[in-house]
């Protein structure tokens, strides 16, 4: 296997402009299909965006893309002040799946969204993966969405995220698309 990275040895950076293509193609790849590049460029350039990292390997190419936009509460209600983003989506290059590509970017984006000040960070995806990163089932049943049931997690990054609750929230217009 050609393919195989070692996750210490990728880099984990900042989206910049000049990854655009990559980023498309990259995401394009890991789904199958188009619908998931449409909502990452969608959200880019409708300014939802909170954070957006790649991972790089030694030779420069780009194998891993996340994206975390903004969510917003609902003016009433216990949770209305916090700060809260979504993580999605999540890409890796098929080739390197399974080697720590995504959990490096998850790690990196959470660590990021911390010293940004937000309070609560939200995902829909599989129970069996989230969780390891401390996302919880349970906190998201305090979270009215348009999302629902155990593949619906949220991770209060702060103390206001975890006991600020119940809220109700708003995802950026790109994801209708999904509802």
């Amino acid at each position: 296997m050609d393919n195989i990275i070692d996750a210490s040895t990728l880099t984990v950076r900042a989206f910049v402009s000049s990854d655009e293509a990559d980023v498309k193609g990259l995401v394009t790849v890991a789904f199958g299909q188009e619908i998931e590049a449409r909502l990452v460029y969608r959200l880019r350039h409708c300014g939802a965006l909170v954070l957006e990292l790649v991972a790089v390997s030694k030779d420069g190419q780009v194998v891993g893309h996340v994206a975390f936009s903004r969510v917003t509460p609902a003016d009433v209600g216990p949770g209305q002040g916090l700060i809260i983003c979504c993580l999605a989506p999540i890409s890796v290059l098929p080739e390197f799946q399974r080697q720590g590509v995504g959990s490096a970017m998850i790690k990196a984006g959470l660590e990021a969204l911390k010293g940004l000040g937000e309070d609560l960070v939200l995902v829909l995806g599989p129970p069996a993966y989230y969780p390891r990163f401390g996302f919880d089932p349970a906190l998201a049943r305090k979270v009215k969405a348009p999302y629902a049931g155990d593949a619906f997690m949220a991770l209060a990054l702060t103390d206001a995220g975890e006991n600020d609750l119940p809220v109700e929230v708003g995802f950026a217009t790109p994801f209708q698309e999904f509802e």
